[in-house]
């Protein structure tokens, strides 16, 4: 599991200092690409190479509200990878009070550059796949 720290900004939040629910998805994409970044996997090198990877499906679960100022924690697990998609849980935490904010998943699939589904190449498949199964062997994948 690969963890990333944000903290809410203001802007993140309603009238009430309530954080909107979008913006867990816009935490999980941040931890999404530290995910990549850390297998090796450049998005500039993948979308220089002809490939999209958009959401196919994202769900996400509210525990508790995290608010203004809060600083929070982001955790990451790749659930599932083939050369067509790759799909990914997440918890969201506030560690002042080791609060469960969120639990969620993604699942992004490969396109080429006309939007059909398509497959990895080796060379980027590789290093996902390398790094998956380490953070499977670690205890940090699903």
């Amino acid at each position: 599991m690969l963890s990333i720290n944000e903290q809410v900004r203001f802007a993140d939040t309603d009238m009430l200092g309530v954080v909107h629910h979008a913006n867990y998805f816009r935490w999980f994409e941040s931890a999404r690409v530290a995910f990549l970044k850390q297998a090796g996997v450049d998005l500039w090198d993948l979308m220089n190479n002809g490939y999209s990877f958009p959401i196919s499906d994202a769900r996400c679960a509210y525990k508790s509200p995290a608010r203004y100022d809060d600083e929070l924690v982001v955790n990451i697990a790749m659930r599932e990878l083939s050369r067509a998609k790759m799909t990914f849980d997440y918890e969201v935490w506030r560690p002042k009070d080791a609060k469960l904010l969120a639990e969620g998943y993604t699942c992004n699939v490969f396109t080429d550059a006309a939007g059909r589904v398509t497959r990895l190449r080796d060379v980027f498949y590789r290093r996902l796949y390398d790094f998956y199964q380490a953070q499977k062997s670690e205890g940090g994948g699903r």
